[in-house]
């Protein structure tokens, strides 16, 4: 039950989403977010989890993480200038971004599979990626009609790079505590504060894109450190 309410309200993102309505569309995310935070635990907690369960979550997650966020980004496409060289395919470039949709299936279908990502996850996890894409679209909602003809470009190359970063092997630490020290939690407890500034400066909605970007750079960070640690 409460896995098809993260589905609903999948739905009823992608519907004010189609409608330009991106503030909505980016409530409905996060009230399915906080629904796709439930699921496993109350499943866990009542001792009912289940194959068909898990299958669920993954086909509600893609609509509510991956659908609902591609057509917000969809119609931004359709409202924004066009270069001269672009203008013959204005029809058509929008669609382009469904690969967000597509992808963020293929990291759902990959993360249920592996068996690495039980501590930490390898790309970014659709919910954050939702959440960019619906923060940046509600918190800096002139910005890309602004940039003129760059405007096009821009969109195109984020979501290329949305797509790399769902699917890549880049290790991202997971806000799962196995203690409450802050021995071995340093990097966890610092994000949490770091975040809680920044939605506190930016208010929640529209500081989420910035909490996923910090999300990214440190575990970038992590990665490139532990790399020469390692040499």
């Amino acid at each position: 039950m409460i896995t098809c309410c993260n589905l609903i309200s999948g739905c009823i993102a992608t519907s004010f989403a189609l409608y330009g309505e991106a503030k909505w569309a980016l409530l409905w995310i996060i009230i399915g977010a906080v629904f796709d935070f439930f699921d496993g635990m109350t499943a866990r907690l009542l001792h009912v989890s289940s194959p068909i369960g898990k299958e669920l979550d993954s086909l509600a997650d893609d609509v509510t993480f991956g659908v609902a966020p591609a057509t917000m980004v969809f119609y931004e496409l359709q409202i924004v200038d066009y270069p001269m060289a672009l203008a013959p395919f204005s029809q058509y470039i929008p669609y382009l971004a469904f690969l967000i949709a597509a992808f963020s299936a293929l990291r759902l279908a990959k993360f249920n599979l592996d068996e690495r990502q039980t501590t930490s996850f390898l790309g970014l996890p659709t919910p954050a990626n939702a959440l960019f894409w619906g923060s940046l679209l509600v918190g800096m909602p002139d910005m890309f009609e602004n940039m003129g003809s760059w405007s096009v470009p821009v969109l195109l190359f984020l979501i290329l790079c949305s797509c790399w970063i769902l699917v890549c092997e880049l290790p991202m630490f997971a806000l799962k505590f196995k203690n409450w020290g802050w021995n071995g939690n340093e990097v966890k407890y610092g994000f949490i504060v770091m975040s809680t500034m920044l939605l506190a400066f930016s208010g929640i909605m529209r500081g989420f894109w910035m909490v996923i970007l910090l999300y990214v750079v440190i575990s970038v960070l992590l990665h490139l450190t532990s790399n020469s640690k390692a040499e």
